[in-house]
C-alpha cells in the first residue's frame, strides 16, 4: 500500500501539536477538513495516562491514524488506536521509530512512513493546503 492510497479512506485522526497554528498538524488537520475528510485532532500534551479510554473512544470510528509527533509519545497513540480497532497509520516525517513500525507491523496494521500534505496537494492540488 502507498501512502496515496489512505486518502481513499475519510475517517482520520491527527496526533499531534494540532491547536498551534504554524505546526505541521494543525496544517494537516485543517487540509484535511479543507479537502472533505472527517477528521479528529489528538494533542498528547493534554492528554494523561487516565485518558486512555477517551482515546479509544475518539479513535473508534478512525480509519487512519495520522502521526505528527514525537514518536516516544506516538506509540503509546498506536496502542491505543490498535485496541479502538484502527488499522491505518500514516508516519510523518520525524514521527518514525523502530518500535512504532514493529508494532504496527507484529499487529497487522498497515504502516506507511509518508506526508499527508503531499499526499493531499498531489490529489486535490495547493488549494486544499492550509
Amino acid at each position: 500500500m502507498k501512502a496515496s492510497n489512505f486518502l481513499y479512506y475519510k475517517n482520520w485522526a491527527v496526533a499531534g501539536n494540532v491547536s498551534t497554528e504554524g505546526k505541521y498538524a494543525f496544517k494537516i488537520l485543517n487540509s484535511l477538513k479543507n479537502s472533505g475528510f472527517n477528521v479528529v485532532g489528538i494533542n498528547p500534551k493534554n492528554i494523561t495516562e487516565s485518558d486512555f479510554e477517551y482515546m479509544k473512544k475518539t479513535l473508534s470510528n478512525v480509519h487512519v491514524l495520522d502521526l505528527c509527533i514525537n514518536p516516544g509519545r506516538g506509540i503509546d497513540i498506536v496502542k491505543a488506536a490498535r485496541v479502538a480497532g484502527v488499522d491505518k497509520v500514516l508516519v510523518q516525517p520525524g514521527a518514525e521509530s523502530r518500535e512504532i513500525l514493529d508494532f504496527c507491523n507484529d499487529n497487522g496494521m498497515d504502516v506507511i512512513c509518508g506526508c499527508a500534505l503531499v499526499e493531499l496537494s498531489k490529489r486535490y492540488g495547493n488549494q486544499s493546503i492550509v
